[in-house]
Order: C-alpha cells, then structure tokens, then sequence
C-alpha cells in the first residue's frame, strides 16, 4: 500500500510538471517568465511571447487622466465580443462600467482616485465574474496634468475673486468636445472637503456633486454664465471642480466619461454676505482658520530648510522641483507670490506629517521671505503633490494642500488685507541650515569626475558599479559599450538605480541613439502625454526624449541628459551620504586622495596612472547577482548577461596619441583648451571625432557650472527692522548690507548699518529706535517744573495755615518752649 501510495504521488507530481511545463497562456501569469513562452515586457522585442500576451497584459490609449476620473480609454489589441459586459477594476477595490464599442474594442472609465501614481486595473468581459486582463493606469495631480486633458477656466483669476470689489460679470470655461464624446451635456458643480478630527482616524476626505450649472446643452466645447449665490447652503463649500459630463446621464453620477477643470476656490458661488463685503467675510474665516492653527501640532522643525540662492535651488534637483505656479522658464507668472520669479518645492513630504516647503526667489536670486514680503517663501501643512500612501488627508495629492494651505491664503492675504495671520503660522524658513548636495557625472568616453573632484577616464567595456551607499540601500550601475567596432574606447550607454525597496528605474540610449529609453521595472515608459510620473518610491520627470531626472526619498537625484548621441550622466547625493559611498563616482567625503578606493578598502595610489586606473574600474564590475539591468535584445543578452560582465578581451586606449602628423591635431587645438582639456583631445584624437569633443567638453563646463552653483553660501538669517524705524535691504547673504533708519521724531541706536559676515553673524549692533534726546530734556524739565510747582503750592499753604493760627493766639517761639 505504501509503495502503491508513493507510486500516485510521484505520478500527480508529474503530471503537474507537465501540466507547468506546456502552460502557454498569460490569463494569470502577467509579469512571469513561464518555460515555453514569456508574459514578461521583455518578451515583446525578445519575440518570446506567449501567443495571448496582449489579450491578457493589456496596454491603454490614453495610458493617463487625472486623479479626479473620468477619462475614456481604449483598451489596446484585446478582443471583446459585442455582448461582453465589461467591468473595470482599480486597485482591488473601484470598479466602474466599461462598454464594448462598435469595433469590438474595449473601454474603461477611470475612477475618483485619491492618489497619484501608476494604479493596478483589472478587467472582466462576464459582468464581474472572472478579472483576467490587467493592466496599469496613471492616475496624475490635477495642477501636473497636460492641458490638453483637462477643462480651462477662462480667466481663473476672475473665478476666484468673482465678488470682490469691481470683479463680477459672466464667467467662461472651455475644453476638447473629443473628450466627452456625446451631443449634449450637462455642466455640474462639485466639491470637496475634510471632515474629522485632523491627524486622527477619522479624517477624510470628499467629493460630492452639490448642483448643476446647466442641463442638456450642446456639446460645442465651451459655456458662460453669470454666476449666482449657491442656494441650500452650497455656499458653504469652498473648493471644488466643474465637471463637463454626458447629459443621459443621471445628475451627480459617478466615474462617467467626463472633463473636469482644475480644483479652484469657489468665490464666484459664496454667499451673498461674501459679495456685500468680501474683506469682512474673509476676515471672519481668516480669524476661525487661525484658530485651528493654534490647536494643530506644528510641523516646521521637519521639514527641510530652502536652498539659499536661486542656483542651488535650481541645482539641487533631487531634492527640488520647479513649481508649476511659479517658473521662471515659463514667464514667471506667481499668482500667490508676487514679486518672485520661480519657485520650487521639496519634492519629498516630511516623514510624519506630510507637509511640504515651498521656496521663491526674486530676480536678483535672493530668497524672498514672507517676514519682508506678501511673495515669500512659504512652508505647506500638505504637500501640494500629495505623498504615499495618499487616499486619506493630509497626504491627498492637491487637495489636502487647498484644503489648509492655500484657502486660507485667499481668506487672510487675497479677499482680504490680514496676511500677518496667515504668515504667523507660514513663515519663511531661511537657509541657515541648508547644505548644498554633493555631485559627480559621467560624460564622453566615459569620463569621470567623482563626488570630491577626482577627474579620470576609465574606458571598460562591461557593466559597473558607478555608486553604491549602503546607508541608504542605494545602487546606481552604468553600462559602457565600445564607440563603433573600430575605435578602442567605450561609452556610457545605459544607467540603472534603486534605492532600498524602489522600483528599478533604468535610462538609456534608445536606438540609433538619438533619445533615452525610460524603463519602468523593465517595462519601457512613454512620456508622451505626462512629464512626471510618481512611481513606488521614486520619482521620473522628463519634459523631453533628451532630459530625465530621476529622484528618491533620500534626497538622491541622477540627471541623465543626451548631447549628440553621447550620455551624460550627473549624481546628486545630500550630505546624509558623506562616508558611505563607493564605486566609480568615488569615496564621498572631502578628500580627494581616497576616491578611488577598491572594494576591499584598498585605495589608489597614483590616479594619473592609466593602467592603474583601468584595474581599479574593473574592480567595480557588477556581480551577476546584483545586476539591475534590463536584458531585452539577443545582443544584450549574449554580451552581458551569458558573458562576463567586464570584457577583458577588450584593452582600450589608454592615453592621447600624440602623432605630429594626425590631421585631427588643429582641431583638437582650437576646440579643446583649458581644465578639462584633456578628455576633450582624447574623444577628438582617440575617438576620431571633433563633434565628440565638442560635446565633451560642453558636458565638462556644464559640470564645472553645477559645482558653482551649488557652492555653499554663509547665510546670516534675517534682520527686523526696528519699531518706529524701517530698513532697506532684504539679502542676508554673506557679504549683504542692511540699513536701518527711523521714523520722524525717532533717533537710531544701535548699527545704521550692519553687514553679513563670514562667520555666519552680523557685524554691528542691534538697531533700535529711540525718543529723542531734547524732546527727553523737555520731558525732564516739564518734571522739574511739575515738582517746584508743588513745591510753592504746599508753602502756600502751610503759610496760610500759619497766619490763620497766629490770627488766632499769641504767638509763642518754638525755641523759647524748648529752652
């Protein structure tokens, strides 16, 4: 019995070996690598695709909307029957009703989200039955969403001041008839709010449809209106969307193909109190949100402090971003700073809160702060993008921000004339404890200058490790390929990171060579119809095929920029990486002489030696077990992942030839000259072309600028101006003056003028205004008179007194009693 038992198990054993063996089909399998086929994204150029790869591992047109719902997409090369039933499901818990066009194409509705991101989806064609296609969606903030997608308030300002002194008038919207593709329609008002004790269990959020603005129009992609105060207590809601939906549709029916304008105050639907005197009104409500403030927990000790000078600001891209209201790349138009011409944000939310920073400059590149101006810098008690894992306040992409950070700002600053509220509980952080991050690039064949200025050429060909900090579990590797088949020197042309348990990002040449190829977890991303994507735990921003910057939450950032073919590669790392990196890139610390540190700690010792050089790159090759790459193509396959990952057949040049008679000489010489010199003649004589070095040596000055920009700078902090005094002057930077003077009738004590110094303090003293010193002298004798007054006063009359008693007796000497 016990062997007859052992026979049928070993028999079920293989029989499901073979049943796992001949599985062919992608219904479940997704992302998995099965024996006879792949359902893997690397199968679709690998030509190792299982037969239904696409019916199953669905792809989507559009592949993106805003987090607000209702975009209409196709869902690509999946067959649907006329009858399918088809409903979508997002993120495990959201399902809406697709449809099955006259094509036989299927088409999702995408959902309210409360989150931005790449968001799972999963299709059934029975009604709910069975989900077996999957899929992702992007589901993208409102404010980072492309026009193109989105409803426009003609005029926005007009729409949120609508009632304030002299803005009235009919009122306008727009957008594209293709994205609601009906006749007519209707033109709905939503809102949204916060219920719940903040920072607790309970808070939430919420959209809810409140009225319409009108029903059953046509669809001719624009509407006007002359707004009226919301009845039945709508007015009470502050913020919300115009929604541009189908009109068989039901009022205030959810996840229906629709087109939404960006989230905006609502003032043209206040209260008929709001238009009779909006400052009072908004006064009202400045006071009652100064008293939350006071109750909630303060958030400022957390978050980062801003770069000092606009340079760094704009340098230090790991750490922050262009916002979007304020860029100076795109005029500079700051609604809510004015005065500034670009700000940025911190792109990583504080850790307990959720909060973020906000940083504006003036054109001279100066931090401004609120403590001098109503266009200051400002801190966020919600990060205006939102941050993982998003769905409940304050971590609500764009919404909870509104909700706390920028409603108010209309309240105390905008409807009324009372920022000092507003600015008590949002000041301006200075930079005082700012520190620049450090940066190392890759560029030419390959060139590198490490984290603390080490400059050399390691030419391998092979896949290495360019930086490796296990403090913050972060890897960034480069790929180097040879030039062309007959030139001995490599290039950079593909790099890869993660850090900790991130997704792996990978950017490299796409063919020919003329745009980078973004890989998502080896998947290839578009960026056709968004710029950012906030991914798990990292983010992507590419405005364009040749730009990519790739930024996690340790405030490490990789630029990745593409110059005529050739790659350049910049790391940025914060100073919370100091002493902990290795890898090409160097040792981060300060010193020089230890860049170039082997992996056991060995250091090398004369970095002008070529050869030693060479083996001290080939020491960072990549292990087999740690590779991140993406091996999609025969070729890479054969070169890198079947072979060593560093060719040691092939042997580079490793210095200038100096030939006399080289025909390149004249040009290396009239192109290539001062620092960095050198790799610019070796990617001209050695690479065989002027172009190369060029390049080269624009990547090199772009460097040597980036280094000058994110110099460290001496901040002194800000200066007050005196009471019943005022001063001139809003730069607090070393080598910054401030004057001081003081109102009529005041006279100055103290520095007049006070200058920042190298050692982080002022020079001078305390400046402060003080009454005069005659108008004291005439408050001194005024006291004197006062008291001689008194003083003729009293002997008055005690001499009355006397003469009274002596008219009363005779007069007796007081001495001759005593006597």
């Amino acid at each position: 019995i016990t062997m007859f038992a052992v026979v049928i198990i070993c028999s079920d054993i293989l029989w499901m070996l073979c049943l796992f063996m001949t599985v062919r089909t992608c219904e479940g399998n997704c992302g998995e690598k099965l024996p006879l086929c792949s359902c893997h994204s690397t199968c679709t150029s690998l030509k190792t695709c299982c037969a239904d790869y696409k019916e199953y591992c669905v792809d989507t047109a559009p592949y993106s909307g805003s987090i607000m719902g209702g975009m209409d997409f196709l869902v690509l090369d999946a067959t649907f029957n006329r009858t399918s039933e088809i409903i979508c499901r997002f993120d495990n818990r959201i399902d809406t009703l697709g449809y099955v066009d006259a094509d036989s194409r299927g088409h999702c509705i995408s959902p309210l989200l409360y989150e931005s991101g790449w968001v799972s989806f999963s299709i059934s064609s029975d009604n709910g039955t069975t989900f077996n296609r999957v899929g992702s969606w992007l589901s993208v903030h409102t404010g980072k969403l492309d026009a193109k997608f989105k409803a426009t308030l003609v005029n926005s300002t007009k729409w949120q001041y609508y009632g304030t002194p002299g803005v009235q008038g009919t009122l306008e919207m727009t957008w594209n008839t293709s994205l609601v593709r009906t006749e007519r329609v209707n033109i709905e008002l939503w809102g949204y709010r916060e219920t719940g004790e903040p920072y607790s269990e309970q808070w939430s959020g919420a959209w809810e449809y409140l009225y319409s603005l009108a029903k059953d129009q046509p669809n001719s992609g624009s509407f006007s209106f002359l707004p009226e105060p919301a009845e039945n207590g709508f007015s009470s809601w502050e913020l919300g969307c115009v929604r541009v939906s189908p009109s068989h549709y039901s009022d205030g029916t959810w996840d229906v193909q629709a087109v939404w304008t960006e989230d905006h105050a609502l003032a043209w639907h206040l209260e008929e109190k709001f238009r009779q005197d909006s400052a009072a009104w908004a006064l009202d409500k400045c006071v009652a949100w100064d008293q939350l403030e006071n109750r909630l927990p303060s958030f400022q000790n957390e978050i980062i402090d801003c770069p000092c000078t606009l340079a760094q600001a704009r340098a230090d891209t790991g750490r922050f971003h262009t916002d979007y209201g304020c860029d100076i790349e795109k005029g500079s138009v700051c609604t809510y700073h004015p005065g500034s011409v670009h700000c940025v944000r911190a792109i990583q939310a504080s850790p307990q809160y959720g909060a973020g920073q906000q940083c504006c400059y003036d054109s001279t590149g100066a931090q401004v702060l609120t403590a001098d101006s109503i266009g200051g810098s400002t801190p966020d008690r919600a990060h205006d993008w939102g941050s993982p894992p998003y769905k409940k306040p304050p971590r609500i992409p764009g919404l909870s921000h509104w909700i706390y950070d920028v409603l108010s700002f209309y309240y105390c600053c905008l409807w009324s004339d009372n920022c000092h509220y507003y600015f008590e509980h949002r000041p301006s952080s200075d930079c005082r404890r700012y520190h620049s991050p450090s940066s190392a690039v890759v560029f030419g064949d390959p060139h590198f200058i490490t984290f603390d200025g080490v400059s050399y050429s390691f030419n391998g060909k092979g896949e290495y490790t360019l930086v490796t900090a296990e403090n913050k579990n972060l890897t960034i590797q480069g790929r180097a390929e040879p030039v062309n088949s007959t030139i001995k020197a490599t290039m950079l042309t593909s790099v890869v990171m993660k850090e900790a348990s991130s997704d792996v990002m990978e950017v490299r040449l796409a063919g020919g060579r003329h745009g980078l190829e973004v890989l998502h977890n080896q998947k290839s991303l578009s960026f056709t119809e968004q710029s950012w994507m906030d991914l798990d735990g990292v983010f992507v921003f590419s405005p364009t095929s040749s730009n990519v910057t790739v930024m996690f939450p340790s405030g490490a950032g990789v630029e990745v920029r593409l110059r005529g073919g050739s790659m350049t590669t910049t790391v940025l790392l914060p100073e919370e990486f100091e002493t902990h990196t290795k890898g090409l890139l160097g040792f981060m610390n300060g010193d020089p002489k230890d860049d170039l540190m082997l992996s056991n700690g060995q250091i090398v010792g004369n970095h002008s030696n070529p050869e030693e050089v060479f083996s001290f790159g080939m020491n960072w090759v990549v292990p087999n077990e740690s590779a991140l790459f993406t091996y999609d193509s025969q070729y890479l396959l054969d070169t890198y992942y079947y072979a060593p990952r560093h060719d040691i057949s092939f042997i580079p040049v490793f210095s200038v030839p100096e030939d006399p008679d080289d025909p390149l000489n004249q040009q290396a010489a009239e192109i290539c000259s001062g620092e960095g010199s050198q790799f610019c003649r070796y990617d001209i004589l050695v690479g065989r072309d002027p172009t190369l070095g060029n390049l080269t040596k624009a990547s090199f000055q772009s460097h040597i600028s980036l280094v000058d920009d994110l110099k460290p700078v001496i901040s002194c902090g800000w200066l007050s101006p005196p009471r019943n005094g005022k001063k001139e002057g809003t730069t607090y930077l070393e080598g910054a003056i401030v004057r001081f003077s003081c109102d009529e009738g005041f006279t100055l004590q103290g520095s007049a003028e006070r200058r920042c110094q190298a050692t982080g303090r002022w020079s001078g003293e305390e400046t402060s205004c003080m009454v005069p010193s005659n108008i004291a002298g005439i408050v001194a004798g005024s006291v004197v008179g006062a008291l001689a007054l008194i003083v003729i006063i009293t002997t008055l009359v005690l001499y009355s007194r006397k003469q009274k008693r002596y008219s009363a007796g005779p007069y007796v000497d007081p001495l001759h009693l005593i006597a």
